[in-house]
């Protein structure tokens, strides 16, 4: 549950004011920052910043960081969007199973045509058909259609994904 409090956000049981944000966008950014570097960024004190971090993490707003590989490095060449249509109340069964299976990246309920979108990745365009038949093959999947991805022309995944208010308050564009 997110709601906005003021200049502070909810996120189910922690409150997380504009410096918190900022932290976790500047993290998203470089997960390797140094404490002090984040703190300049910020503009609070190195013991200030690790603090938040530590209870960001705790509080499992912070699950871990990670390595964003370029495209042409990735050892996944070949991805799909999967657009799922799922039988009645199976939903949280085929979930479940999609969640088993390593190749599927990215999960998104959606509303409309279909229930699901899931972004998979797999080496060659023979694995992703496996991958693709597996999910197809799922119990309570009622038809499936794919879109290979031939190339992305944005990509907000970084820290750019979420708008990060200013201090002042007023979002960018």
């Amino acid at each position: 549950m997110t709601s906005s409090i003021g200049r502070m956000t909810a996120v189910t049981d922690i409150l997380m004011d504009v410096i918190d944000q900022q932290l976790i966008a500047a993290l998203r950014e470089n997960g390797r920052a140094s404490t002090a570097e984040l703190a300049r960024l910020v503009g609070r004190s190195r013991s200030s910043v690790q603090s938040r971090i530590e209870r960001l993490e705790r509080k499992g707003v912070i699950l871990g960081y990670g390595v964003r590989l370029a495209p042409h490095y990735d050892l996944a060449a070949v991805r799909a969007h999967v657009m799922i249509k799922v039988g009645p109340k199976e939903a949280r069964a085929v979930t479940t199973a999609l969640r088993a299976i390593g190749q599927v990246r990215v999960l998104h309920s959606v509303s409309g045509d279909v229930d699901l979108i899931a972004e998979a990745a797999a080496a060659t365009v023979s694995d992703m058909d496996q991958v693709i038949d597996r999910i197809g093959a799922l119990p309570g999947v009622e038809r499936t259609t794919s879109s290979i991805i031939l190339s992305t022309k944005l990509d907000r995944s970084g820290p750019d994904r979420s708008i990060i208010p200013e201090p002042t308050g007023e979002v960018s564009p």
